[in-house]
């Protein structure tokens, strides 16, 4: 039973590739908050280039906080948009020798300056990882929608991934639906949370998001969420200060 807290790496400069100081330097505030909540949470989900933005790498990201707090649980997005299967067994291989702790497979969105499409399926790729022997090393993750057509997923089922991370929910329904139909067969399920700020309005927005029902107390939500499924993963893109303030919370209430 985990409660995770997820992370966009920083942005590099479109056009340019960054040197390891740059890198170094743009990472040295991501570290600093990972730090201040790294006794909060139970782990990290470092995302990969959300929305297509260029960022520093996930898995450059995660080495370094695991390399940190090896007793945090470091798990990373990987997009196959703009991957082929070497470079995809590269990043698996790489992140097995670092330790990570799990992989959430993903398609990934378009990005402005890269148009290539490897046409790579994530649970394909997830299949053929799980065949080819990783998934004895590497734990494996692949996304679902917050109110999934469970006869349109068979083949991310049939792929067997550890378990699914949900996009953003808004009730404990959704959430009890998905569990009650995939934890049975041993999948885990990692809920995502949006905090309810007003520095995360526009994220919600975006998101065609409808957080009513734990905006008043997203404590409450989380713990809810948390007794269903077992494990949460909660994200505030652009609210660190009320994300450390609703762990605090959390944790003071012995989740």
């Amino acid at each position: 039973m985990t409660v995770i807290y997820e992370i966009n790496p920083p942005k590099i400069s479109e056009g340019k590739d960054a040197s390891n100081d740059e890198i170094n330097s743009l990472l040295s505030k991501l570290q600093q908050r990972v730090s201040n909540i790294s006794t909060l949470c139970d782990g990290i989900h470092v995302t990969d280039s959300v929305l297509g933005t260029r960022r520093v790498s996930a898995l450059t990201t995660g080495e370094l906080l695991k390399s940190n707090h090896p007793d945090l649980q470091i798990t990373i997005s990987m997009r196959v948009r703009d991957k082929d299967m070497n470079s995809i067994k590269q990043i698996v291989q790489k992140s097995i020798e670092i330790g990570l702790d799990g992989i959430l497979v993903l398609k990934g969105d378009p990005s402005s300056d890269n148009s290539v499409d490897s046409g790579l399926i994530p649970s394909q790729v997830v299949k053929q990882l799980n065949e080819l022997g990783y998934g004895e090393k590497m734990s494996f993750f692949l996304s679902l929608p917050s109110n999934p057509n469970f006869e349109k997923i068979q083949k991310k089922i049939t792929a067997a991934p550890e378990g699914f991370m949900t996009q953003v929910i808004h009730s404990a329904t959704q959430v009890q639906r998905i569990s009650d139909k995939l934890r049975p067969s041993g999948f885990r399920i990692i809920p995502c949370i949006l905090l309810p700020s007003e520095k995360n309005e526009n994220s919600a927005k975006f998101l065609n998001l409808d957080w009513l029902e734990y905006k008043e107390n997203p404590v409450k939500f989380i713990k809810e969420i948390h007794n269903i499924a077992g494990d949460v993963l909660i994200t505030s893109p652009s609210d660190f200060t009320f994300a450390k303030d609703t762990l605090q919370n959390l944790q003071s209430t012995k989740y």
